[in-house]
């Protein structure tokens, strides 16, 4: 590892055992039951349960000791077999339970009177043991690591007070880069929830048509700027009169049903444009930060992880903070975000702008939705690796609303994604900090008050 260790290297062995997830059958494996960590679910510095595979109820209930691979938040994962052999993540906080499948190892602690299951997780994330864990692997056709081969792995053990002590400090940042985390989510859905309000339900048109009538509806009230409830179930805030002055009353035919009057029926392309802006391998500095698809979360349009465009050999394409990033290669994946760096990107990656910044909103409202990717899904090509194009993409046929109405909806979100892109960068600041602290409080180049007052300054 880097630097000398302080204290005395030990086995993982020694104090902790690693144990792979159960062998569930691949045709049990569905969209009904219970939820199954894979492999693939395992994406540092977390486990991402979007996308669980399922197994039904009356399988689980047939598996004796079935308790031994339900996980728990705070489960150390490491994955097993294939090109991630060696990654960590952690199982995240949910009420729902979930259980391990074979190939991930979840890490057990032995000793608790010796090790602080905290502190054995932060050292095996390091990337000096990543990098160990993935050069002792073997297999001909992928990497394999076994649970024993990671036991053997020496790992500075520090006294019990002293790992609590270092394991509460990183713990601190990593409560922070959660927060962030969750609040980003929070912004997201009221997000959501004012573009369905706006421009799917036609809320605001609905209660100016019942305020015409003198007819208030009960529970219709003005939707709230935010989209958020209060005062009770089914009741919201007052749409300010300025804004409800903007939609109309009525409703008017349309090829797509019954829409606002005054609106029209257009396409995704009537307001947004692809920047086809390619870069060669050398017009990239090697610092230009890259996203490729591996970097896209599912379902979720905050880009907090990317790489640098150093070793890329092939052209990409160039992108803007603001931009909106569309995973074309199976775009049932739901890989749809806003850029928080200038860069580069896959070209399995579309770069997607709205003809004027009014439209921002909108745009990035219809292109997260459930409703368009599931339409660039039906329109893909390709039955291994279905993949749209831009093409495809703009004669999605959406529900214009005037210009005016659109910069409200983007004067409404634009904070919301401001602030999401300055949590990104502000946990990515923590996370660094909390990637250079552990070696340097191992080595004893640093020490605990001293490391106490960085993450207080910190955070």
């Amino acid at each position: 590892m880097a630097g000398d260790p302080k204290f005395p290297l030990k086995p993982v062995g020694s104090v902790a055992k690693v144990r792979s997830g159960y062998a569930f059958k691949s045709n049990d494996m569905g969209s009904a039951g219970f939820p199954i960590v894979k492999i693939r679910n395992v994406v540092p510095p977390t486990v991402d349960i979007s996308d669980c595979q399922r197994v039904p109820e009356a399988v689980i209930a047939g598996i004796p000791d079935i308790e031994r691979f339900e996980l728990t938040e705070g489960d150390a994962l490491i994955a097993l077999t294939g090109a991630t052999v060696g990654k960590v993540g952690r199982f995240p906080r949910t009420r729902q339970r979930h259980f391990l499948n074979q190939r991930v190892g979840k890490l057990y602690l032995t000793r608790p009177e010796s090790a602080d299951y905290r502190y054995l997780y932060y050292v095996l994330s390091q990337d000096v043991y990543v990098r160990q864990m993935f050069g002792i692997a073997d297999g001909s056709a992928q990497a394999n690591i076994s649970g024993s081969q990671i036991e053997r792995l020496e790992i500075p053990l520090p006294p019990l007070k002293e790992q609590q002590a270092i394991a509460c400090i990183l713990g601190a940042l990593d409560d922070k880069i959660e927060l962030n985390r969750r609040m980003n989510r929070t912004l997201e859905e009221m997000a959501r929830a004012i573009f369905k309000s706006w421009f799917i339900d036609f809320d605001p048109v609905r209660w100016n048509a019942a305020r015409k009538r003198n007819q208030p509806s009960p529970g219709l009230r003005p939707p709230s700027p935010t989209g958020r409830r209060a005062g009770g179930e089914g009741a919201q805030h007052s749409l300010k009169p300025d804004l409800a002055a903007l939609f109309p009353d009525t409703f008017e035919d349309s090829e797509l049903g019954e829409i606002p009057r005054g609106w029209e029926v257009g396409t995704l392309g009537d307001v947004a444009e692809h920047p086809r802006r390619g870069v060669q391998p050398d017009q990239m500095n090697p610092a230009t930060p890259y996203i490729a698809l591996e970097h896209m979360p599912k379902r979720c349009i905050a880009l907090s992880d990317w790489g640098t465009a150093e070793g890329v050999e092939s052209n990409k394409c160039g992108f803007r903070i603001g931009e909106i990033l569309f995973g074309k290669l199976r775009p049932y994946f739901h890989k749809v975000g806003v850029a928080p760096v200038n860069g580069v990107c896959s070209t399995d990656i579309v770069v997607v702008a709205p003809r004027s910044a009014h439209w921002f909103g909108y745009v990035l409202g219809h292109m997260s939705s459930d409703a368009f990717v599931e339409y660039t899904n039906a329109c893909s090509t390709g039955t291994k690796m279905p993949r749209t194009s831009w093409g495809d993409m703009s004669r999605y046929s959406v529900v214009v609303p005037s210009e005016l109405i659109a910069e409200a909806f983007t004067n409404q979100v634009r904070p919301a994604v401001d602030r999401i892109i300055a949590g990104i960068h502000e946990s990515r600041t923590l996370a660094a900090l909390r990637d250079a602290l552990l070696p340097k409080l191992m080595s004893g180049e640093l020490r605990v008050p001293d490391a106490v007052k960085l993450v207080e300054a910190s955070i």
